[in-house]
């Protein structure tokens, strides 16, 4: 079955490949790859504001020792995030950035700036350990993928570099999974947005939230379906958030005068 996501109206947008790619590398579950290296353990990852790809390994890791045994003084690598969906679903993954170039340790001297940088965007313990039993690596980026919606996107590293995540990425989760556990009668006016003819009669579950919307996924037995329920208009961060749902409700009420 098509996975493509659909807009519930022709006006509908959504987040660029870019903006997309930057925000499912911002989630945690990542592993690194090279030769001879299948899917290594990272302690943590960012992208930092200044466009520095950054990793933190155990020192004693087969990443860190392949980079030191390296006789160029670089490893050539693949960073691999995967983006799982916070409520339960049949097909977990939502989306996965493969990003590829050369690893190298950050130098001595660069490294207070560089974990100033990466606690900047993600203040996560394993900071902490870096100068003992954990070394901070730099990617020097040079492919960004984007695999997502059953489609492959490959994208120019320096649009990954420029592009922001999306600024309701913080709360998404939790949004959803208060949606999904607390109030089903909000999840249905939200699927009524949708055509019928699209969801084959699905079970409605909540997918995505961005800042331009929900993503509503609908399980079939055969399969499923994404689409896009947008808000009237997008938000510029979570402050905005709650005026816009309850616009997006108000207005699914009104098109449902039975309810």
């Amino acid at each position: 079955m098509t996975r493509s996501t659909r807009p519930a109206g022709p006006a509908a947008l959504r987040p660029s490949s870019a903006e997309r790619a930057r925000t499912v590398a911002g989630h945690p579950a990542a592993a690194v790859c090279a030769a001879g290296i299948d899917g290594s353990r990272v302690l943590a990852h960012t992208t930092t504001g200044s466009g520095q790809v950054l990793l933190v390994v155990p020192t004693e890791g087969e990443v860190c020792t392949a980079v030191r045994r390296s006789a160029d003084g670089d490893l050539a690598a693949l960073l691999m995030v995967t983006d799982h969906a916070p409520v339960p679903l049949r097909e977990a993954v939502r989306a996965q950035v493969w990003l590829s170039g050369w690893l190298t340790p950050v130098e001595p001297a660069d490294r207070q700036e560089a974990l100033l940088a990466f606690a900047d965007v993600a203040p996560v313990g394993a900071l902490l350990d870096v100068g003992s039993t954990a070394t901070l690596l730099s990617l020097d980026l040079a492919e960004v993928v984007l695999g997502e919606c059953g489609s492959v996107t490959e994208l120019d590293p320096g649009d990954y570099l420029a592009a922001a995540p999306d600024p309701l990425a913080e709360v998404e989760a939790t949004m959803l999974r208060h949606l999904d556990e607390s109030h089903p009668e909000q999840l249905a006016l939200l699927a009524s947005r949708v055509p019928a003819e699209w969801t084959r009669g699905g079970a409605a579950r909540p997918l995505g939230l961005d800042r331009f919307g929900f993503r509503l996924r609908f399980e079939q037995p055969a399969g499923h379906r994404d689409v896009r329920v947008p808000f009237a208009a997008p938000v510029s961060g979570p402050a905005e958030l709650g005026a816009a749902v309850q616009r997006l409700l108000c207005a699914a009420e009104r098109a449902c005068p039975g309810r």
